[in-house]
This record gives structure tokens, sequence and C-alpha cells, in this order.
């Protein structure tokens, strides 16, 4: 995309209008719901950590109405919108702090190998002190996106948070990934698997809620989409088939999902018409790579850098 098509971007002309007006969520008369979508990923969300902390570095977060998340996105919108996103970045790029998470030897202790729950209960909330109070009482509302496992639906669950221990579920829900994560997560009367498998970037959810303007954090690079090998796919399938069947059908299609949605965003980019707008920052195509299950604490940088860098090159010429 080029430059020039950011400056002009209605998506940033309502950002920069709502911060020279001092427009706050409690009290908006401009008519817009402009909303922050962060992408998952795994451990390449530290690119949108990147991204989100420049975000609020520049004091631009009071001009959003909502932030929704997926998967690894919403541990993201919970850091920013607690108010300490620099320490949720800190945390992204120190892999060893938080490798019991992610220990091959955690199933020998009854635990599933991606230890979503730990990760969040212990980790984020009694080491590094995730503060739920600011996150609940934030004007800009949180919204974890989580896929249904009885219907493979994406389902927005900011409705179910109303303490931290909700809050906790939700995020957990939103990265729950199949196998890795163990079954389904139980949360609001209903069963609820990794965000990804049904809306990687929130996109449909947002708009269908009312979002005028999207900000959308993606963690790849144009033209990079997810696919699985066939092993990884086999081996999903048979576990969708006994645990989640209903979902089965939305992992099956989630890679041609995502191309659909990648060249939905380039048109939104560039086509001043659309309605709601759509602006969406990406690390540039020499980023370094940064795996889903990335381990070394210097690509995690280069990925937060890159981040970093991506955010402030779209909103360095705003006022």
């Amino acid at each position: 995309m080029p430059v020039e098509a950011k400056r002009d971007h209605a998506v940033l002309r309502a950002i920069q209008e709502r911060i020279r007006a001092g427009s706050t969520p409690t009290a908006r008369t401009d008519g817009m719901r402009v909303v922050l979508s962060i992408e998952g990923g795994g451990n390449r969300g530290v690119i949108a950590g990147g991204m989100a902390a420049v975000l609020d570095e520049a004091g631009l977060l009071p001009a959003f109405d909502a932030v929704y998340g997926s998967s690894a996105g919403t541990l993201t919108a919970a850091w920013l919108l607690s108010g300490h996103i620099d320490a949720g970045l800190e945390a992204w790029t120190d892999p060893p702090s938080y490798a019991r998470a992610t220990r091959r030897t955690n199933v020998l202790h009854g635990r599933p190998p991606y230890d979503v729950e730990w990760l969040i209960e212990t980790y984020y909330d009694q080491t590094l002190g995730l503060d739920a109070d600011a996150i609940l009482a934030n004007p800009i509302s949180l919204h974890p996106l989580a896929t249904d496992a009885a219907t493979g639906a994406s389902c927005d669950l900011g409705p179910l948070v109303h303490d931290k221990a909700s809050l906790h579920l939700a995020m957990r829900a939103s990265s729950g990934l199949p196998i890795l994560a163990g079954r389904p997560l139980a949360f609001g009367g209903r069963r609820f698997l990794d965000a990804g498998l049904s809306e990687s970037i929130p996109l449909d959810t947002p708009i269908a809620a009312g979002a005028t303007h999207v900000l959308a954090l993606a963690t790849r690079p144009r033209g990079s989409l997810s696919n699985d090998s066939r092993a990884v796919q086999w081996i999903t399938d048979r576990w969708m088939r006994r645990h989640a069947p209903g979902a089965r059908e939305a992992f099956l299609q989630r890679n041609s999902r995502a191309g659909e949605v990648a060249a939905r965003l380039e048109q939104y980019a560039v086509d001043a018409s659309t309605d709601p707008a759509v602006l969406t920052v990406r690390p540039g195509e020499q980023s370094p790579h940064v795996g889903r299950g990335e381990t070394d604490p210097a690509a995690m940088r280069g990925g937060a850098d890159a981040g970093v860098d991506a955010m402030r090159r779209v909103i360095a010429h705003l006022g």
C-alpha cells in the first residue's frame, strides 16, 4: 500500500479529529464508532504488541470506542486497556519467563502442551499483576473473540465479562488452540475454542456491531498467509471430529477464509469509498520472521521492533 493512501485514509482522519477535539469514550458527539482490531498468531502476537505500545505512547487510545482481539490479540488488548501495555510487551519479548506455558513436559503433569490457564492465572495475574479492575473500568470496551465449539461461529465474549474471573475465562477461551490448549473451554453455558479458527483478524464482528472505522493490527506481512502442513491438518481434523465436530468446518476453511479477508483488507486500504472504513497496519515485508511458537528472545524483540516501526510510520504525520 502506498504511503500516500495511508496518509489520506478515513480511519486516520477520524482518529486525528477525535484527538484534536479532545473527544473521550464517555462523551462522543461525532456519530462514529472507531474500533481497534488486533490479530493473534501465538507468539507472533508480539508484533501487534509493538504496534499497540506505539498507539498508547502517542496518546491515541482515547480515540477508540472498543478493542477487539483474536487469540493472542486478546491478550495484547487486555494489556493495552489495563494501562500497562509496556509490561505486556516486555513479557512478550522474554520467552524464558513464560516457558512453563509451552513446556513439552506439561503433559506429564496433567497439563496441556499450551497451558494458557497458567499463563493467565499465574504468570499474568500473580507474577506480572495484570490489572483486571482497570480493564473492567476502562470506558473503552474489551471484546475477546472466540469460536463456538458447537457451531464454528465467531463469538464476541465481551458481554460475558463482568469480573476478573470471567475476564480470565474470556482470555483463555479466545486463546484455546485445538489440541495444544486441551479441550474446548466451558464458559457462559457454551464451549469455546481459539478465535483464529473463525475470525483471525477481528473484522466482521466489529462491523456487525456498528463499527464505522476499524484500525486493524495484523501480525503477518502483506501476502503471508497461514498454511498448515498436511500432518497438522490431519491430526487436528481428527481431534475436531471427536471434541468439536460443529467447528470442524471452520477449521477446514480457515486458510481459504484468511485469503479472502486479506484481499478485503487490501481493498479497504486503498478505496476511500468503503463503508465502514478499514485500515490495516502490517509489519514490513523484510521484517524478521516470528513463528507461532517462537522461543528465541532476539526474534521476539525483532518482532516487537517491527511492530513499533510499522505503527510509527503510519502515524508519523498525525498532529
